[in-house]
C-alpha cells in the first residue's frame, strides 16, 4: 500500500496535467504539462526507477516505428509526393467539391493503410493544406476537408492492428495472432469507417462548396527542375513523375507488408520500420543530393516526450489501484455477455483514451483484462472492443490520439486555425453513434462468425 501522500500527489499531478492541457494557457504545448505531472508522479514515489525502464520498453518501440513513419513521409514530400498528390486531386474533382469531399476521405483511409495513422496524418494533411490554398478557399471552407480527413485516417487504424502501434502493443500483451486480429476486426471496422463516413458528410454537406476553381501551379520533380501537372505541355514529365511516385508507393506498400510479416514472425516491428526509411533516405540522397540530416529538425519530437510522460502518469494511477477499481465495477458486467463486454469495454476505454490519451488508456484497459480470469473468446472480444475505443472513440477530443495532437500541430505550422471547438462541435455529433454502431457490428461479426 502506497501512502496517502502519494496517493494524493498522484492524483494531483493527473489532474493539474489535464486541466493545463485543456486550458492551454498562453498556447502552452501539451508536452510540458504532460512532463511537469510526469515528474511529480515520480517524485511523489507512485512511480519507480524499475517502471520508468518498464514503460521506456513499452514506448520505444512505438517512438522508434512513429519516427521511422516520420521520416518516410519527408522523404515523399521531398519527392513532391504531396503536391504531386494534390494537383492529381485537383484534376479528378472535376470542379466538384462533394468529389473532392470523398476523393479526401479515400486518400486519407488508403493512407493510413500504406503507412499508419501517423504516417498518414503527416502525409494527407500537407496535401489538403496544398489543395485548399490552391483553391483560395477561406479558413472556414478548409474545416470540413481537414477535419473529415484526420478523423478518418486516425479511425482507418480499427481495422488492421498493423495500422496502429499502439494496437501492436496491446496485441503483443495479449498474445493474439495479427492476421486472426485483422480476420475478426476488418468486417466491423470497415462497416465504422463507412458510418463514420456518411455522418460527416451530413454534417458538413452544406459547407462544402459544390463547385471549386483550381489554378495551375509548379510541383517539383528533382532538384533545380519543375514542371505544371496541370499544362497539356507538361505531360511528359507528369508522366515521368508518376513512374517515380508508383515506385516509392510501392516500396512503401513492400515496407508496410514487411511489418505484417514481421509482427507475426517475431521480428521487431521498429527495425523494420528503420530500415525502410533508411533505404528511402538514401534513395532520396542519390536522386536529390539531399542530405539526410535535414530530417532531425522535422521531426516533432515533443509528440514523443507527451506519450511518455503520459505512460509515467498512467502507471502511477495504475500503482495506487486504479487497475483493482476498473476489475471491481466491470469484471461482473463484462463477463455477462458478449454485447455487454463490447459495449461496455469500449465504451470505458474510448472514455480513458479521451482523459489520457489513448496510448496510455489502451495499456491499462489491457492490463486489467488480463487480469480478470475470462475465456479465450470473451478476452479476443474485450480487447477489440478497446481497440474501437482508443482508434474511434478516443477522437472525441483533439488529445486522445498522438495522430491528432500532430494533425494540430501541422495546422499550427501552416497557419491554419481550427480551434478546440471547431474540433469538439463536430465530433461530439459523429464519434458517440460510430463508437457504439462499430461496437455493436463488432458483436454481430463474433457471434455470427466465431461463436460455436
Amino acid at each position: 500500500m502506497y501512502q496517502q501522500s502519494t496517493v494524493i500527489i498522484t492524483i494531483f499531478a493527473f489532474i493539474l496535467t489535464m486541466a493545463m492541457i485543456f486550458i492551454r494557457p498562453k498556447n502552452m504545448n501539451e508536452a510540458i504539462p504532460a512532463t511537469i505531472g510526469a515528474v511529480l508522479v515520480f517524485l511523489s514515489g507512485s512511480v519507480s526507477t524499475g517502471d520508468l525502464l518498464d514503460i521506456s520498453s513499452k514506448v520505444t518501440g512505438a517512438a522508434i516505428t512513429i519516427i521511422a513513419t516520420i521520416v518516410m513521409a519527408i522523404v515523399l514530400e521531398s519527392f513532391g509526393f504531396f503536391s504531386w498528390t494534390a494537383a492529381l486531386m485537383l484534376k479528378w474533382s472535376k470542379g466538384s467539391g462533394i468529389r473532392l469531399f470523398w476523393y479526401t476521405l479515400v486518400l486519407c483511409f488508403l493512407m493510413t493503410l500504406f503507412f499508419n495513422n501517423d504516417g498518414s496524418i503527416l502525409i494527407t494533411t500537407p496535401i489538403l493544406i496544398l489543395i485548399l490554398n490552391n483553391l483560395k478557399l477561406k479558413n472556414n471552407q478548409k474545416i470540413p476537408f481537414l477535419l473529415s480527413g484526420a478523423l478518418i485516417a486516425t479511425a482507418s487504424s480499427a481495422p488492421i492492428g498493423v495500422s496502429n502501434i499502439v494496437n501492436l502493443i496491446a496485441l503483443k500483451i495479449i498474445g493474439m495472432d495479427l492476421y486472426l486480429q485483422t480476420e475478426m476486426m476488418f468486417v466491423p471496422g470497415i462497416l465504422g469507417l463507412l458510418f463514420l463516413s456518411g455522418l460527416l458528410y451530413l454534417v458538413f454537406k452544406k459547407d462544402i462548396p459544390k463547385e471549386i476553381h483550381f489554378h495551375s501551379y509548379s510541383i517539383p520533380l528533382q532538384k533545380n527542375r519543375l514542371f505544371h501537372p496541370l499544362q497539356k505541355s507538361s505531360e511528359a514529365l507528369f508522366a515521368q513523375q508518376k513512374q517515380l511516385m508508383i515506385k516509392m508507393l510501392i516500396f512503401v506498400f513492400l515496407v508496410r507488408i514487411s511489418l505484417f510479416v514481421a509482427s507475426f514472425v517475431g521480428i521487431s516491428v521498429s527495425l523494420v520500420a528503420v530500415c525502410g526509411s533508411l533505404i528511402l533516405l538514401m534513395w532520396r540522397w542519390l536522386y536529390l543530393k539531399v542530405n539526410p540530416k535535414d530530417v532531425i529538425g522535422k521531426i516533432p519530437w515533443h509528440i514523443l516526450i507527451f506519450a511518455f510522460s503520459m505512460y509515467v502518469i498512467i502507471f502511477g494511477l495504475h500503482n495506487i489501484g486504479l487497475t483493482n477499481l476498473l476489475l471491481d465495477n466491470l469484471k461482473s458486467l463484462v463477463s455477462d455477455s458478449l454485447l455487454h463486454a463490447s459495449l461496455a469495454m469500449g465504451i470505458i476505454t474510448a472514455f480513458l483514451s479521451n482523459i489520457f490519451n489513448n496510448h496510455p488508456a489502451l495499456m491499462i484497459s489491457t492490463l486489467a483484462l488480463m487480469e480478470m480470469g475470462l475465456d479465450p473468446l470473451m478476452v479476443k472480444t474485450v480487447y477489440l472492443s478497446n481497440i474501437i475505443g482508443s482508434d474511434i472513440g478516443s477522437l472525441l477530443l483533439p488529445i486522445g490520439t498522438l495522430a491528432t495532437l500532430l494533425w494540430l500541430d501541422i495546422l499550427k505550422k501552416n497557419k491554419v486555425k481550427i480551434t478546440w471547438m471547431d474540433y469538439i462541435k463536430v465530433t461530439i455529433v459523429v464519434i458517440p453513434p460510430t463508437l457504439i454502431f462499430t461496437l455493436i457490428c463488432l458483436y454481430l461479426w463474433l457471434s455470427l462468425v466465431f461463436v460455436p
